[in-house]
């Protein structure tokens, strides 16, 4: 059943080059799909108008059997409740604990009021913990996260992210600041959200050795089109030539296969 649905989205920001162009695809509840293509090709701004953080210029988007274009503000907040948001750098509130950033995830279920005062249920503190602890962050839950590592917080977004009880999550570059190990701890607690879960998972990343890894599904962009989209057995050094330019498909794939071994 298709939870996602594009169809000829376009963007503009200025002038005559779209950002995007015509970009339609679906995606499948429980879905790990990632999209990958080189810097400028689309990728962020693709991932920010499905949650309408970036509204599109023509085209339709629909989630979950709503189309997202037409939602007021506070239907769209209600639907943001169900579309967790993961960034390359965190967007975390330092000065904070982590389980308080954690149910920052929360905001979006209650009033402005309550929000501002920091008013959770016990359910949802304990629900919150819970998750913390599933992400191996227990001995850091009353730290600043100014003090955690790039690792680390990019976990507590995680949390964040899941304590929403979303249907998808979205994953802006998740892995682009870290270190290998990092990284593949980052990739693996994803990849669990999904199979364990049954979240939808759509991630943006340059890595197509970790894309080849991790995916159900890729999505190559580049200028704003879509110039693959399917699975990762599928993926060529032609086809990520196509997605990256000339002479860098066989190389990529060398790389996808050594770390495979």
């Amino acid at each position: 059943m298709a939870l996602l649905e594009l169809k000829n989205v376009t963007k503009y920001y200025n002038g005559t080059t779209p950002a995007l162009a015509e970009v339609s695809f679906t995606v499948r509840e429980g879905e790990f799909v990632s999209v990958i293509g080189p810097s400028g090709a689309g990728k962020s701004t693709l991932l920010r108008c499905i949650n309408r953080m970036i509204e599109l210029s023509r085209g339709e988007i629909s989630f979950d059997g709503v189309i997202v274009s037409k939602l007021r503000k506070r239907d769209l907040r209600k639907l943001r409740t169900k579309i967790g948001m993961i960034f390359q750098h965190y967007n975390l509130v330092d000065r904070l604990t982590v389980i308080e950033n954690v149910l920052h995830g929360r905001l979006g279920y209650k009033s402005t009021l309550a929000g501002a005062l920091g008013r959770y249920s016990r359910e949802e503190k304990n629900q919150a913990y819970r998750i913390i602890k599933i992400l191996g962050l227990t001995d850091q839950v009353y730290k600043r996260c100014d003090q955690l590592s790039g690792g680390q917080k990019q976990r507590v977004g995680i949390a964040r992210a899941l304590v929403q009880n979303p249907k998808m999550i979205l994953c802006d570059e998740p892995i682009a600041s870290l270190d290998p190990n990092a990284a593949k701890i980052i990739m693996d607690h994803l990849r669990l959200v999904s199979t364990e879960l049954g979240i939808t998972v759509l991630v943006n990343m340059h890595q197509v050795d970790v894309a080849l890894k991790y995916s159900d599904r890729i999505i190559g962009v580049n200028k704003g089109k879509v110039v693959f989209d399917g699975l990762p057995e599928d993926l060529t050094a032609e086809q990520i030539s196509d997605i990256y330019g000339s002479e860098s498909g066989e190389l990529i794939i060398d790389l996808g296969e050594k770390n495979a071994s």
